[in-house]
């Protein structure tokens, strides 16, 4: 592989006649090192023998090819397609599979037949038929996309295997670790190599990942959560007491219930390894497996809490779990409501006996229902939850919209995760969302809007719906400025936004265009600067020295 072919544009074949062509690649892991430059010298080869001149390259590296989610070389090659943007004939890809492992075939034929529609011919250049249309080479072609999607699902069954395999011998497959546990490789005849820091893996096959404790001070910690929580039994009470004496987490984020809950429940505390507890297979959704499918390695791990004690924490939290019928789950609703007078998710979770909210969302669907089928009505205004679909919506139209008024400006808008998070130009952020109305809790306090900022992006921009009173329609449009830093929630007032002088817009068309605008300046700044000259790089002719330095 060290002698692998790497092909550079300014060796590419040209000629005056030939015909456009973009090729696209794809490699599913970032470790196939020469898998790009392969591709595009068989893609060379085949675009020299027909004729053929390439001048537009589209790439995904390191993207498996399950999905279209987050493979941004195929995704812009589709929307250039679509939107007209494409100036070549001919779509070149290596062979089927890079093209895509889709589990529904449909879906792979989908995405050619948008590019044949455009008038663009879809070449497989390491295929030994070719893609004209004809019987055989349709037969063929849907042979190969279904051993495509075939071989990811024997992959896939093969890995987890070797995974369950591993995890009974007591090895760590991958993943974060708990709190006071380390990363220890080791070799294949188990002695210690080094300690893995946050990101690192192994490369050697023969190496595999066990689990060690920590420092002193951490297992001390450990130990002391398991302790207090059999006195208190309860976790927020033990992140309080954590935080005030301002023992750091391992990820360096406050403690708080749900991280002692996971660590409570954590069986590398008492030596084990358990895999398999939730699976994601083939890009589907993430699923919790039943315990009958759980795989455990005992004894591998060096224990940090005594078994009794460990089983005494588990059963505390055991018994807490209420699993009632549907009927019985809205008498004791009821029954908590005649005590407290009203209802609200705090109260509900803080009532012993009563399930938790989210218990009740899983069985009525939202607790409003609950709250309707025991007659009661809450005084919070919750129109805005009916109306959370139409803006949800409103912000992927948005979106979509900054997203073409870029590509049109020549700029490259990539979406991040979702439609209404946005990566300018591999640099800049953009948040979508909508900006809530919300009533001065007292007469003296004016009226705000809230914004939810669940993605955190590097020097985002925050596209702002903001909404009129009662949330109830589009008041009009804001544009803010933030370094990232940015907490889940952002509030400003009408006051605040013309003191930091945060951009207001009475139509959504105004605000693309004034981001267009913004992005454009900012890819011109950024090519400036790369093209600029550095002075200290100069070169200078020597010096001259003088007679006496001569001699």
């Amino acid at each position: 592989m060290a002698n692998a072919l790497v092909v550079r544009k300014t060796q590419l074949p040209t000629s005056e006649n030939a015909l456009r062509a973009a090729q696209y690649v794809r490699m599913s892991t970032d470790r196939q090192r020469y898998s790009i430059q392969n591709q595009a010298a068989v893609i060379a080869a085949y675009a020299h023998a027909h004729h053929l001149t390439i001048v537009r390259t589209y790439s995904d590296e390191g993207e498996s090819g399950l999905r279209i989610k987050n493979r941004a070389g195929l995704t812009q090659l589709i929307r250039d397609v679509c939107a007209g943007r494409a100036d070549f004939d001919y779509v070149l890809v290596y062979d089927v599979s890079r093209w895509g492992r889709f589990q529904d075939i449909d879906e792979s034929a989908h995405y050619e037949f948008v590019c044949k529609q455009a008038g663009m011919k879809v070449a497989y250049c390491a295929e030994q038929f070719d893609n004209d249309g004809s019987m055989l080479s349709s037969i063929v072609k849907n042979l190969k996309r279904v051993m495509a999607a075939e071989y990811s699902r024997e992959l896939s069954a093969k890995v987890h295997a070797g995974a369950c395999r591993f995890a009974r011998l007591g090895f760590k497959s991958g993943g974060r670790v708990g709190y006071a546990l380390l990363r220890e490789l080791v070799d294949d005849n188990l002695q210690p190599k080094r300690i893995m820091k946050n990101g690192d893996r192994k490369y050697l096959v023969t190496d595999h990942i066990r689990l060690r404790p920590g420092t002193a001070d951490e297992v001390a910690v450990v130990r002391w959560i398991f302790q207090r929580f059999l006195q208190q039994k309860s976790e927020s009470r033990i992140a309080r007491e954590l935080n005030r004496k301002a023992i750091p987490t391992s990820t360096g984020r406050p403690w708080n219930r749900a991280l002692i809950g996971r660590l409570l429940r954590n069986e590398n505390y008492v030596g084990n390894i358990v895999y398999n507890r939730r699976s994601r297979k083939l890009g589907g959704q993430d699923l919790y497996n039943p315990p009958d499918l759980w795989v455990r390695g005992e004894g591998c791990v060096e224990p940090m809490v005594e078994p009794n004690v460990f089983l005494r924490a588990k059963k505390v939290i055991e018994n807490r779990r209420v699993d009632l019928p549907e009927q019985e789950m809205l008498v004791r609703l009821r029954r908590t409501l005649m005590k407290e007078g009203h209802l609200s998710p705090s109260i509900i979770d803080g009532t012993v006996g009563l399930p938790c909210t989210q218990t009740f969302r899983q069985h009525f669907g939202t607790l409003r229902n609950a709250y309707r089928l025991i007659g009661y009505t809450s005084k919070r205004n919750c129109d805005y939850i009916d109306s959370r679909q139409v803006w949800a919506d409103l912000t992927a139209k948005l979106g979509s919209q900054v997203a073409a008024a870029i590509e049109k400006a020549g700029g490259r808008a990539v979406c991040h995760g979702s439609v209404d998070c946005l990566r300018v130009n591999g640099k800049v952020g953009i948040l979508i969302r909508v900006a809530r109305w919300c009533p001065g809790k007292l007469e003296s306090h004016s009226a705000h809007w809230a914004i939810q900022c669940r993605d955190q992006l590097p020097a985002a921009w925050i596209v702002a719906i903001r909404l009129g009173e009662d949330n109830k329609a589009v008041l009009d449009y804001v544009l803010l400025r933030t370094d990232g830093q940015v907490g889940r929630l952002m509030r400003f007032s009408e006051k605040a936004r013309a003191r930091r002088a945060i951009d207001r817009f009475v139509t959504a068309d105004a605000l693309v265009r004034s981001i267009s605008r913004r992005a454009t300046m900012q890819r011109s700044a950024s090519e400036t600067k790369s093209t600029r000259p550095n002075k200290r790089s100069r070169s200078r002719p020597p010096k001259k020295r003088s007679r006496d330095a001569r001699h």
